[in-house]
Protein backbone atom coordinates (compact mmCIF):
# COMPACT_ATOMS: atom_id res chain seq x y z
CA UNK A 1 0.00 0.00 0.00
CA UNK A 2 2.92 2.22 0.70
CA UNK A 3 3.95 1.88 -2.78
CA UNK A 4 0.47 2.98 -4.35
CA UNK A 5 0.17 5.95 -1.53
CA UNK A 6 4.15 6.86 -3.57
CA UNK A 7 2.61 6.61 -7.07
CA UNK A 8 -0.42 8.42 -6.05
CA UNK A 9 1.53 11.38 -4.45
CA UNK A 10 3.34 11.27 -7.72
CA UNK A 11 0.97 11.74 -10.01
CA UNK A 12 -1.50 14.14 -8.28
CA UNK A 13 1.69 16.42 -7.32
CA UNK A 14 2.64 16.90 -11.13
CA UNK A 15 -0.80 17.34 -11.98
CA UNK A 16 -0.60 20.11 -9.46
CA UNK A 17 2.68 21.61 -10.78
CA UNK A 18 1.32 21.60 -14.33
CA UNK A 19 0.81 26.00 -13.92
CA UNK A 20 4.17 26.11 -13.95
CA UNK A 21 4.91 23.81 -16.86
CA UNK A 22 2.38 25.92 -19.47
CA UNK A 23 3.58 29.27 -19.28
CA UNK A 24 7.19 27.85 -20.41
CA UNK A 25 5.63 26.79 -23.81
CA UNK A 26 4.87 31.14 -24.32
CA UNK A 27 4.68 32.59 -27.62
CA UNK A 28 2.50 29.10 -28.74
CA UNK A 29 -1.33 29.92 -28.25
CA UNK A 30 -3.37 27.68 -26.29
CA UNK A 31 -4.82 26.01 -29.77
CA UNK A 32 -1.39 24.97 -30.92
CA UNK A 33 -0.12 23.52 -27.08
CA UNK A 34 -3.43 21.66 -27.42
CA UNK A 35 -2.71 19.98 -30.51
CA UNK A 36 1.15 19.49 -29.64
CA UNK A 37 -0.13 17.79 -26.43
CA UNK A 38 -2.53 15.27 -28.21
CA UNK A 39 0.14 14.49 -30.49
CA UNK A 40 3.35 13.80 -28.45
CA UNK A 41 0.65 12.09 -25.61
CA UNK A 42 0.04 9.90 -29.09
CA UNK A 43 3.92 9.58 -29.72
CA UNK A 44 4.91 8.71 -26.22
CA UNK A 45 2.18 6.04 -25.04
CA UNK A 46 2.63 4.22 -28.13
CA UNK A 47 6.12 4.02 -27.42
CA UNK A 48 5.45 2.94 -23.68
CA UNK A 49 2.66 0.03 -24.92
CA UNK A 50 5.09 -0.97 -27.87
CA UNK A 51 8.22 -1.47 -25.50
CA UNK A 52 5.99 -3.40 -22.86
CA UNK A 53 4.30 -5.36 -25.68
CA UNK A 54 0.84 -4.75 -24.90
CA UNK A 55 -0.07 -3.23 -28.34
CA UNK A 56 -2.26 -5.84 -28.76
CA UNK A 57 -4.31 -4.90 -25.85
CA UNK A 58 -4.81 -1.93 -27.86
CA UNK A 59 -5.99 -3.91 -30.92
CA UNK A 60 -8.96 -5.30 -28.33
CA UNK A 61 -9.83 -2.06 -27.08
CA UNK A 62 -10.24 -1.09 -30.86
CA UNK A 63 -12.11 -3.72 -32.18
CA UNK A 64 -15.06 -3.50 -29.32
CA UNK A 65 -17.21 -1.44 -30.75
CA UNK A 66 -19.05 -0.07 -27.40
CA UNK A 67 -15.90 0.89 -25.46
CA UNK A 68 -14.59 2.78 -28.81
CA UNK A 69 -17.67 4.85 -29.28
CA UNK A 70 -17.08 5.69 -24.93
CA UNK A 71 -13.44 6.76 -25.70
CA UNK A 72 -14.13 8.96 -28.84
CA UNK A 73 -16.98 10.77 -26.30
CA UNK A 74 -14.32 10.47 -23.99
CA UNK A 75 -11.65 12.11 -26.09
CA UNK A 76 -13.50 15.13 -27.16
CA UNK A 77 -14.29 15.78 -23.76
CA UNK A 78 -10.50 15.35 -22.28
CA UNK A 79 -9.46 17.72 -25.22
CA UNK A 80 -12.33 20.32 -24.12
CA UNK A 81 -10.55 19.89 -20.40
CA UNK A 82 -6.90 20.28 -21.47
CA UNK A 83 -7.54 23.34 -23.99
CA UNK A 84 -9.72 24.93 -21.26
CA UNK A 85 -7.31 24.55 -18.59
CA UNK A 86 -4.38 25.63 -20.91
CA UNK A 87 -6.32 28.55 -21.52
CA UNK A 88 -6.57 29.43 -18.15
CA UNK A 89 -3.09 29.25 -16.96
CA UNK A 90 -2.32 31.33 -19.84
CA UNK A 91 -4.25 33.95 -19.19
CA UNK A 92 -3.66 34.28 -15.49
CA UNK A 93 -7.15 32.03 -14.11
CA UNK A 94 -5.49 29.23 -12.20
CA UNK A 95 -7.29 29.74 -9.08
CA UNK A 96 -10.12 29.99 -11.02
CA UNK A 97 -8.94 26.30 -12.87
CA UNK A 98 -8.05 25.26 -9.22
CA UNK A 99 -11.48 25.70 -8.70
CA UNK A 100 -12.70 23.36 -10.87
CA UNK A 101 -11.04 20.67 -9.61
CA UNK A 102 -12.63 21.16 -6.26
CA UNK A 103 -15.79 21.29 -7.50
CA UNK A 104 -15.06 18.14 -9.32
CA UNK A 105 -16.27 15.69 -6.45
CA UNK A 106 -19.31 17.11 -6.13
CA UNK A 107 -20.02 16.66 -10.11
CA UNK A 108 -19.21 12.92 -9.08
CA UNK A 109 -21.70 12.81 -6.63
CA UNK A 110 -24.49 14.51 -8.85
CA UNK A 111 -23.44 12.07 -11.45
CA UNK A 112 -23.83 8.78 -8.75
CA UNK A 113 -27.64 10.71 -8.45
CA UNK A 114 -28.49 10.97 -12.22
CA UNK A 115 -26.45 8.66 -13.60
CA UNK A 116 -26.40 5.18 -11.12
CA UNK A 117 -29.61 5.85 -9.41
CA UNK A 118 -27.75 6.68 -6.12
CA UNK A 119 -29.04 7.77 -2.89
CA UNK A 120 -28.04 10.71 -1.42
CA UNK A 121 -27.12 10.81 2.42
CA UNK A 122 -27.66 13.86 4.53
CA UNK A 123 -23.99 14.88 4.39
CA UNK A 124 -23.74 14.09 0.29
CA UNK A 125 -27.07 16.44 0.18
CA UNK A 126 -25.26 19.32 2.54
CA UNK A 127 -22.43 19.21 0.53
CA UNK A 128 -24.19 19.80 -2.74
CA UNK A 129 -26.21 22.45 -1.41
CA UNK A 130 -22.91 24.53 0.06
CA UNK A 131 -21.27 24.16 -3.16
CA UNK A 132 -24.29 25.58 -5.46
CA UNK A 133 -24.13 28.85 -2.55
CA UNK A 134 -20.47 28.55 -3.23
CA UNK A 135 -21.37 29.10 -7.22
CA UNK A 136 -23.67 31.91 -6.61
CA UNK A 137 -21.49 33.45 -4.86
CA UNK A 138 -18.98 33.25 -7.00
CA UNK A 139 -20.81 34.74 -9.62
CA UNK A 140 -22.58 37.36 -7.78
CA UNK A 141 -19.65 38.91 -6.18
CA UNK A 142 -16.52 38.06 -7.46
CA UNK A 143 -17.01 39.95 -10.92
CA UNK A 144 -18.40 37.28 -13.55
CA UNK A 145 -19.74 33.57 -13.79
CA UNK A 146 -17.16 30.71 -12.91
CA UNK A 147 -17.42 29.21 -16.52
CA UNK A 148 -13.84 27.89 -16.07
CA UNK A 149 -14.53 26.38 -13.06
CA UNK A 150 -17.85 24.79 -14.04
CA UNK A 151 -16.55 23.87 -17.28
CA UNK A 152 -13.59 22.07 -16.18
CA UNK A 153 -15.22 19.89 -13.34
CA UNK A 154 -18.20 18.75 -15.96
CA UNK A 155 -15.93 18.01 -18.59
CA UNK A 156 -13.62 16.40 -16.42
CA UNK A 157 -16.23 14.65 -14.40
CA UNK A 158 -18.17 13.51 -17.48
CA UNK A 159 -14.59 11.94 -18.80
CA UNK A 160 -14.16 9.87 -15.49
CA UNK A 161 -18.08 8.64 -15.79
CA UNK A 162 -17.07 7.53 -19.63
CA UNK A 163 -13.80 5.85 -18.62
CA UNK A 164 -15.40 3.99 -15.91
CA UNK A 165 -18.19 2.65 -18.11
CA UNK A 166 -15.25 1.78 -20.82
CA UNK A 167 -13.26 -0.08 -18.32
CA UNK A 168 -9.49 0.18 -20.31
CA UNK A 169 -6.24 0.71 -18.92
CA UNK A 170 -4.95 4.04 -18.92
CA UNK A 171 -2.57 3.57 -21.37
CA UNK A 172 -4.64 1.91 -23.47
CA UNK A 173 -7.28 4.78 -23.13
CA UNK A 174 -5.13 7.53 -23.37
CA UNK A 175 -3.79 5.92 -26.93
CA UNK A 176 -7.18 5.76 -28.00
CA UNK A 177 -8.46 9.29 -27.25
CA UNK A 178 -5.51 10.50 -28.58
CA UNK A 179 -5.81 8.55 -32.19
CA UNK A 180 -9.37 9.85 -32.36
CA UNK A 181 -7.83 13.28 -31.68
CA UNK A 182 -4.60 13.44 -34.03
CA UNK A 183 -5.94 13.86 -37.07
CA UNK A 184 -7.39 17.68 -36.24
CA UNK A 185 -4.73 17.96 -33.89
CA UNK A 186 -1.73 17.48 -36.72
CA UNK A 187 -3.54 19.08 -39.60
CA UNK A 188 -4.05 21.77 -37.47
CA UNK A 189 -0.08 21.96 -36.50
CA UNK A 190 0.89 21.53 -40.64
CA UNK A 191 -1.56 24.57 -41.34
CA UNK A 192 0.06 26.47 -38.72
CA UNK A 193 3.27 25.72 -40.05
CA UNK A 194 2.62 26.52 -43.37
CA UNK A 195 1.28 30.10 -42.84
CA UNK A 196 4.55 30.87 -40.92
CA UNK A 197 2.85 31.18 -37.79
CA UNK A 198 3.43 28.09 -36.16
CA UNK A 199 6.37 27.92 -32.87
CA UNK A 200 7.86 24.52 -32.99
CA UNK A 201 10.48 24.90 -35.38
CA UNK A 202 10.65 29.03 -34.77
CA UNK A 203 11.57 29.36 -31.01
CA UNK A 204 14.85 27.37 -30.88
CA UNK A 205 15.43 23.88 -29.53
CA UNK A 206 14.36 24.44 -25.92
CA UNK A 207 11.30 25.94 -26.96
CA UNK A 208 11.04 22.87 -29.57
CA UNK A 209 11.81 20.26 -26.54
CA UNK A 210 9.26 21.41 -24.18
CA UNK A 211 6.38 21.17 -26.20
CA UNK A 212 7.79 17.84 -27.27
CA UNK A 213 7.68 17.36 -23.70
CA UNK A 214 3.90 17.95 -22.89
CA UNK A 215 4.14 13.75 -24.60
CA UNK A 216 5.28 12.73 -21.09
CA UNK A 217 4.16 15.42 -19.09
CA UNK A 218 0.62 14.19 -19.94
CA UNK A 219 1.24 10.09 -19.71
CA UNK A 220 3.41 10.23 -16.90
CA UNK A 221 1.09 11.09 -13.71
CA UNK A 222 -1.84 9.14 -15.25
CA UNK A 223 0.28 6.17 -15.80
CA UNK A 224 1.30 6.59 -12.01
CA UNK A 225 -2.40 7.65 -10.64
CA UNK A 226 -3.11 4.12 -12.52
CA UNK A 227 -0.44 2.32 -10.30
CA UNK A 228 -1.84 4.10 -7.62
CA UNK A 229 -5.68 2.97 -7.60
CA UNK A 230 -5.09 -0.64 -8.30
CA UNK A 231 -2.84 -0.73 -4.86
CA UNK A 232 -5.02 1.62 -2.37
CA UNK A 233 -8.33 1.63 -1.46
CA UNK A 234 -10.70 4.33 -3.11
CA UNK A 235 -11.06 6.59 -0.06
CA UNK A 236 -7.20 6.85 0.01
CA UNK A 237 -7.33 7.95 -3.74
CA UNK A 238 -10.07 10.36 -2.56
CA UNK A 239 -8.24 12.23 -0.39
CA UNK A 240 -4.79 12.20 -2.48
CA UNK A 241 -6.93 13.88 -5.19
CA UNK A 242 -7.21 16.99 -3.29
CA UNK A 243 -3.39 17.71 -3.56
CA UNK A 244 -3.84 18.76 -7.41
CA UNK A 245 -6.05 21.88 -6.70
CA UNK A 246 -4.66 22.67 -3.16
CA UNK A 247 -1.29 22.96 -5.28
CA UNK A 248 -2.54 24.69 -8.17
CA UNK A 249 -4.35 27.45 -5.62
CA UNK A 250 -1.07 28.31 -4.05
CA UNK A 251 0.77 28.69 -7.17
CA UNK A 252 -1.92 30.96 -8.77
CA UNK A 253 -2.15 32.83 -5.33
CA UNK A 254 1.35 33.09 -3.95
CA UNK A 255 3.61 32.49 -7.06
CA UNK A 256 1.28 33.95 -10.22
CA UNK A 257 0.10 36.34 -7.69
CA UNK A 258 -4.15 35.98 -9.01
CA UNK A 259 -6.24 38.35 -6.79
CA UNK A 260 -8.31 36.69 -3.71
CA UNK A 261 -10.76 39.17 -2.37
CA UNK A 262 -12.82 38.33 0.46
CA UNK A 263 -15.43 37.23 -1.82
CA UNK A 264 -13.21 34.46 -3.91
CA UNK A 265 -12.49 33.37 -0.01
CA UNK A 266 -16.13 32.96 0.92
CA UNK A 267 -16.88 30.84 -2.11
CA UNK A 268 -14.00 28.91 -1.57
CA UNK A 269 -14.94 28.38 1.76
CA UNK A 270 -17.86 27.10 1.51
CA UNK A 271 -16.26 24.94 -1.57
CA UNK A 272 -13.42 23.61 0.74
CA UNK A 273 -16.41 23.17 3.47
CA UNK A 274 -18.41 20.68 1.60
CA UNK A 275 -15.13 18.73 0.56
CA UNK A 276 -14.57 18.42 4.35
CA UNK A 277 -18.41 16.81 4.47
CA UNK A 278 -17.93 14.52 1.43
CA UNK A 279 -14.55 13.58 2.71
CA UNK A 280 -15.79 12.36 6.41
CA UNK A 281 -18.84 10.74 5.10
CA UNK A 282 -17.09 8.60 2.43
CA UNK A 283 -14.72 7.58 5.40
CA UNK A 284 -17.80 6.51 7.79
CA UNK A 285 -19.12 4.62 4.86
CA UNK A 286 -15.63 2.80 3.97
CA UNK A 287 -15.61 2.23 7.86
CA UNK A 288 -19.13 1.04 8.20
CA UNK A 289 -18.31 -1.78 4.82
CA UNK A 290 -15.51 -2.98 6.76
CA UNK A 291 -16.78 -3.47 10.12
CA UNK A 292 -17.68 -7.43 10.42
CA UNK A 293 -21.49 -8.58 10.69
CA UNK A 294 -22.11 -9.98 13.82
CA UNK A 295 -24.85 -13.04 12.98
CA UNK A 296 -27.26 -13.68 15.82
CA UNK A 297 -25.71 -16.85 16.74
CA UNK A 298 -21.88 -15.69 17.03
CA UNK A 299 -23.60 -12.50 19.58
Amino acid sequence: MRAGVLYGLGAYSLWGLFPLYFPLLEPAGSVEVLAHRIVWSLVFVLGVLALTRRLTELRAVAGDRRRLLLLAGSSVLIATNWGIYIYAVSSNHVIEAALGYFVNPLVSVAFGVLVFGERLRTLQVTALALGTVAVIVLTAYSGGFPWISLVLAASFGTYGLLKKLADVGASEGLAVETLVLVVPAAGYLLALGASGDGTFTNEGAGHLALLAAAGPVTAIPLTLFAACVTRVPLSTVGLLQYLTPVLQFLIGWLVQGEAMPTSRWVGFALVWSALVLLTWDALRSASAARAPVLHPEAA
